[in-house]
C-alpha cells in the first residue's frame, strides 16, 4: 500500500504560479505512473478530472487540454515526491487537487486507472 500526502494548497491570485507537492511513502515500489486530478467546486458528484500524469522515469507525460502549456508534472525519486507546477492560474484551476498512483507504469486519464489516492489539497483562485 502506498500512502500519498498532498501539500501546498491555498489562496492564489489569478495569473500567479503555484506548486503542489505529493509525498509518497510505504510500498512505493518502482515502475509506477502517477498523476494529478482535481475535483471542481460544485461538481463533487462527478468523477475527478484528470490534470496531468507522468510515467516512472518521466519520459512520458500527459496533460488535459485545459492545462497543457501552463502546468507541469514532475517527480523526484530521491525525495519520493510528485509535483504539480501551475502557471498562469485562472478560476478554472480552482478545486481540490489529488495525487494518485497507478497500478502500473501506464499514464491513464481517468480516475479508475489509479489505485492509491491522497486526501487532497485545496486551491482557491481569487482575482
Amino acid at each position: 500500500q502506498v500512502q500519498l500526502v498532498e501539500s501546498g494548497g491555498g489562496l492564489v491570485q489569478a495569473g500567479d504560479s503555484h506548486r503542489l507537492s505529493c509525498a509518497a511513502s510505504g510500498r512505493t515500489g518502482s515502475g509506477i505512473a502517477m498523476a494529478w486530478f482535481r475535483q471542481i467546486p460544485g461538481r463533487e458528484g462527478r468523477e475527478r478530472e484528470f490534470v496531468g500524469g507522468i510515467s516512472w522515469i518521466g519520459s512520458t507525460t500527459f496533460y488535459s487540454e485545459s492545462v497543457k502549456g501552463r502546468f507541469t508534472v514532475s517527480r523526484d525519486h530521491d525525495k519520493n515526491t510528485l509535483y504539480l507546477q501551475m502557471n498562469r492560474l485562472d478560476q478554472e484551476g480552482e478545486g481540490v487537487y489529488y495525487c494518485a498512483a497507478a497500478r502500473d507504469n501506464v499514464v491513464r486519464t481517468t480516475a479508475p486507472g489509479y489505485v492509491n489516492w491522497g486526501q487532497g489539497t485545496q486551491v482557491v483562485v481569487f482575482s
